[in-house]
């Protein structure tokens, strides 16, 4: 099973879509699936369900974070060679979808939502496309660490 599927799967078992493309790379990243569900939890429906940066999106940056990141604070370099991936990898994502904030790839108003998750009916997944979203953000990511290996 590729990364995208993993993902994929991933959501549909209910997993939210942060922690859908977090955990497809959790083993690679040297975290047990537990500890990375609970790491990737927050981010979930544009952080927390306030509709901010898509999940998806949010984890191909802890994942690029934990995989190229800097630890020294004063080296400027380093910090902005690791911002340019970042705004590199939200290019890539914006290509594809158009922008990288929750509200906008749902089509909502809202600009905070009810913290209560919506029951994961069939209706769910065939108006949402958050299965769609996390496996491009998936194999985005996916093709930038094969890349840059």
């Amino acid at each position: 099973m590729d990364y995208r599927e993993k993902a994929e799967k991933l959501f549909l078992d209910g997993y939210n879509c942060a922690q859908s493309v977090f955990c497809a790379f959790s083993e690679d990243l040297g975290l047990d699936f537990d500890t990375a569900l609970k790491l990737s939890s927050s981010f979930g429906g544009g952080m927390g369900r306030l509709r901010e940066v898509c999940g998806a999106v949010s984890s191909m940056f802890m994942i690029a974070g934990l995989k190229y990141g800097y630890t020294e604070p004063a080296n400027k370099e380093v910090k902005t060679e690791h911002y340019a991936r970042i705004q590199k990898l939200a290019e890539e994502f914006k290509a594809k979808n158009d922008t990288i904030i929750c509200r906008e790839l749902l089509g909502l108003d809202v600009k905070v939502d009810s913290p209560i998750p919506e029951d994961r009916t069939a209706e769910y997944y065939q108006t949402r496309p958050c299965q769609k979203l996390v496996g491009d953000a998936t194999e985005i990511i996916a093709a930038y660490i094969a890349k840059n290996s």
